[in-house]
């Protein structure tokens, strides 16, 4: 793990990059701040967590590290180790952490809640939709407190780089870290979905998506195929992070459109809660 610190003092702020050793928009994100000679007005601590992923060109070296926190020092596995090690660098910080995704070219962010710490920072982010992981956030570093994530772009693209590197500048800004606008960047109107469910994949070699992810899926419609065997929604929802091979055993999320940051209802009314609607199923 590479921890750099910019300013004089101890960093309240923190942003984190390389969680995930084949998403290397963060620590390229990272790297240019430290290139950039910043002056800047609060300490904040720079940090590309897993560096033998990287170094090695994949997701993990033994263990997810976004599914590893809290971690342990003796811990059996690389990642469980790092994830203990990430948790101590970053006590009392208010985190960004940088990832990129198969699923969605434009940027959007993930919180665990939308608390009043997300509602803070998310409208000063250029993003196209803020997502509640709600009972999804086990063993990621978004679980804790004052973390905001963003999904970048599209993983190993440059684009995701490029939309890393503004994230964290403007990160910055709203934390006080660098001079900046103090004008939100997107009004209040910013949609906000919240995941519900995993989608399974059943067995297959090949796997399609035919829907947009924030798009809203309508009951009956044709999501996805596996081995050309379609699948249709047996309930409306959004789709979050859905992709044909994005995870190894499940499509992405189903998920509710609960709101925008003004606090207004959605325009498009969201299906049933999940708990209202146990039986229903994605075949």
């Amino acid at each position: 793990m590479r921890v750099e610190t910019l300013g004089e003092g101890e960093p309240e702020v923190a942003i984190v990059g390389g969680i995930h050793g084949d998403e290397p928009c963060g620590p390229r994100a990272v790297e240019a701040l430290l290139d950039a000679d910043l002056d800047v007005e609060r300490p904040v601590k720079l940090i590309v967590a897993n560096e033998r992923a990287l170094d090695e060109g994949v997701r993990y070296v033994e263990e997810d590290l976004n599914r590893a926190f809290p971690g342990d020092p003796d811990a059996d596995t690389h990642e469980g180790r790092l994830a203990h090690d990430l948790l101590t660098e970053i006590r009392g910080c208010e985190i960004l952490s940088l990832h990129s995704t198969q699923s969605y070219a434009a940027p959007f962010a993930l919180v665990d809640e939308m608390d009043g710490h997300a509602r803070s920072v998310c409208p000063y982010l250029s993003v196209e939709a803020v997502v509640e992981t709600a009972g999804y956030s086990t063993g990621r570093l978004i679980a804790y407190p004052d973390v905001v994530e963003l999904e970048c772009g599209i993983q190993r693209s440059a684009a995701a780089t490029e939309n890393a590197k503004r994230l964290a500048r403007e990160f910055l800004v709203a934390r006080g870290v660098l001079a900046g606008s103090e004008e939100p960047r997107r009004d209040h109107r910013l949609p906000v979905f919240r995941m519900e469910r995993q989608i399974p994949k059943p067995d297959a070699t090949e796997y399609e998506v035919f829907v947009d992810n924030f798009e809203r899926v309508a009951e009956g419609e044709r999501f996805a195929a596996a081995d050309g065997e379609d699948l249709h929604a047996e309930f409306p929802f959004y789709p979050i992070l859905l992709s044909p091979y994005g995870y190894e055993n499940e499509f992405g999320y189903a998920g509710d459109l609960v709101g925008r940051l003004d606090g207004e209802e959605p325009a498009v009314p969201a299906r049933e809660s999940a708990s209202a609607r146990a039986d229903g199923r994605s075949r």
